[in-house]
């Protein structure tokens, strides 16, 4: 079983937690046995999340040897200027290293659900959006990479992980895949379009 999730802010990405009071998690919105997170979402992040009971599509989805891209939509504060970009896709140095090349353009206000809560923002400072696709998953990579170029992340939305993209998932919703498509995406196509899945609401 496959299951893409839009994940909304403010949500673990574990079905227990141990907190006083309990912080929300996915046992909040995906009722389906046995599946688990492949991969992570920082929890004041939104977005496409993939769960699975399925091991071996869990190694190949998480793997950097099968190099998934990420795509995310991330809303920064300040001016997004062509030195930034070119920094993005170079790649820039965290103190765990350098990044690897990226993806980073220049994106148009999206058309996205409301955050709860909303963006806070500072008054007579700028904002506006990048569209930024990785080859690798650091811990807070992208917000540590826009920081690094003198952007701090106010807003982080995962769209798409290799050809499984959110396509129109609300946030709380889940669709199934079936494995059996994802299966051979996975190793013999990675540029291939997503087929057909039906859309499901959380219980």
């Amino acid at each position: 079983m496959l299951l893409a999730f839009n994940k909304p802010y403010g949500v673990l990405c574990q079905f227990t937690d141990r907190s006083t009071p309990p912080r929300p998690t996915l046992a909040d919105y995906i009722r389906e046995p046995g599946v688990y997170a492949a991969g992570r979402l920082d929890a004041d992040s939104e977005g496409l999340l993939l769960l699975t009971d399925d091991g071996d599509l869990a190694h190949r989805l998480t793997d950097p040897r099968h190099k998934q891209e990420k795509t995310y939509w991330v809303q920064v504060e300040g001016v997004v200027d062509d030195t930034a970009l070119q920094a993005l896709r170079r790649g820039v140095m965290l103190n765990d290293g350098p990044t690897l090349p990226a993806r980073a353009e220049r994106l148009d206000k999206p058309a996205l659900w409301p955050r709860d809560p909303p963006v806070r923002f500072r008054k007579n400072v700028p904002d506006a959006w990048i569209a930024l696709t990785l080859r690798e998953g650091r811990n807070r990579q992208v917000r540590r990479m826009t920081a690094a170029v003198g952007l701090p992340t106010l807003r982080l939305v995962r769209v798409r992980i290799g050809e499984h993209s959110l396509d129109g998932l609300q946030p709380g919703q889940s669709r199934a895949i079936a494995t059996a498509a994802a299966r051979p995406a996975l190793a013999k196509r990675p540029g291939a379009a997503a087929p057909p899945h039906h859309r499901r609401s959380p219980r």
